[in-house]
């Protein structure tokens, strides 16, 4: 006998859990199907998320509107997710944003200051002089200057956000199902959901929101337009002694002279060892996912040991000064959409829909992402007017 609900959300990650709770808060009866975190990477044969690390970099601040608006409505509603799951997952530490300076070679920086000045947000420069004082853990190259939001900022864990926003969604009466999904299939009176382990769920509607994983076959019947990259994490582990020396350190994101100079930065995060570890991004490389096998395979591996190199070489060049007790690297996915934002629409009438395509930005915007996929289901149409963008969804022919 299936479990029938008035909707269900089939992905547990950090936009599926944020729908998760907006949908059970509005009184709806509500399935959140996805399984945890595995144990055990490499011999693990289900589907991965990428929530499984502890920091993402949070920031009001973009040059694209649609993208500062997803993120300032969701940074707004993280103390109400505090408040209303006990868990805390934001770290206000501020976010630095640093290039070339303005009116140069690169009008990135001043894209930037005009981002702010519309947003209105509090942030001011800092010209090549005042750098190296003010933030004395980072080297730059000579004419840069930075943007220096202290406010609204600074970086996230999306273990602990997911663990909120499910633990919120509970909390608000849905009921959570830490399964894998293998089957989507569309009947007379509804949507049936089967998992992995056999068990059988409808529901008038559901909210398909699975990642990198939405390449599957399982779950659509048309293949959507995405796009599937492997990426590569470097970490540095910071001695204890490190630790208080870069305390007040802030997020730094770095757009370079050149695409391969741009990379990311996180202060000092406690990861799941008990170590802190200073995490950096900037994987030059595109490695596209055939299909879910090969993504499940990228998993299973360390990540690019050429991108690692090229990482390790951009991190010894902004912090000079500081030596890692060890260092690693990890593979995550990231999803890309024709448009270069979320996706959030029926797939073919109005019972199967979706919500993905994080395109690298969407981490610190996921509730209000989440909000807007539960908001489709609940109504049957998209309210998205406040956006420049209607989020469509896209096939491959």
């Amino acid at each position: 006998m299936a479990e029938e609900f008035d909707f269900i959300v089939v992905g547990k990650g950090m936009m599926g859990a944020a729908a998760g709770r907006h949908l059970a808060r509005s009184g709806a009866r509500v399935a959140l199907v996805g399984p945890d975190e595995p144990a055990d990477w490499q011999r693990h044969d289900g589907v991965f998320a990428s929530h499984y690390d502890n920091g993402r970099i949070t920031r009001t601040i973009d040059p694209d509107p649609v993208w500062a608006r997803l993120a300032r409505r969701s940074i707004e509603r993280y103390g109400q997710i505090a408040e209303q799951s006990g868990i805390e997952f934001y770290h206000e530490v501020g976010c630095l944003i640093a290039a070339p300076a303005p009116g140069g070679e690169s009008d990135y920086l001043g894209n930037v200051i005009d981002a702010r000045d519309r947003l209105g947000v509090v942030a001011p420069y800092v010209d090549a002089d005042a750098l190296s004082g003010k933030f004395p853990y980072f080297s730059f190259p000579a004419g840069y200057g930075g943007i220096f939001e202290a406010t609204g900022a600074g970086h996230i864990n999306p273990r602990a956000l997911v663990k909120a926003q499910v633990n919120a969604a509970e909390k608000a009466g849905a009921r959570v199902v830490a399964q894998e999904v293998v089957s989507v299939s569309e009947e007379a009176d509804g949507v049936r959901v089967e998992t992995a382990e056999g068990q059988v769920l409808k529901a008038a509607r559901i909210l398909i929101a699975a990642g990198g994983f939405s390449i599957s076959r399982k779950l659509f019947a048309r293949p959507l337009d995405l796009v599937v990259k492997g990426r590569t994490v470097f970490f540095a582990e910071v001695s204890d002694a490190d630790l208080e020396h870069l305390a007040a350190m802030p997020s730094l994101i770095v757009a370079g002279r050149v695409q391969d100079e741009n990379f990311y930065l996180l202060p000092p995060v406690l990861y799941p060892d008990g170590r802190h570890y200073i995490k950096i991004g900037g994987d030059p490389t595109d490695l596209p996912m055939a299909d879910e096998s090969a993504a499940r395979n990228w998993y299973h591996g360390e990540g690019s040991r050429s991108a690692a190199d090229h990482i390790a070489r951009l991190f010894a060049e902004v912090m000079r000064s500081f030596t890692p007790v060890s260092t690693h690297i990890a593979p995550c996915v990231t999803t890309y959409t024709p448009h270069g934002y979320p996706v959030i629409g029926f797939t073919g009438g109005d019972r199967i829909a979706v919500v993905t395509g994080g395109n690298g930005a969407a981490a610190k915007s996921s509730d209000e992402i989440g909000r807007l996929g539960a908001s489709l289901v609940l109504n049957g149409v998209l309210d998205a007017s406040e956006y420049e963008t209607d989020f469509a969804v896209s096939f491959r022919e």
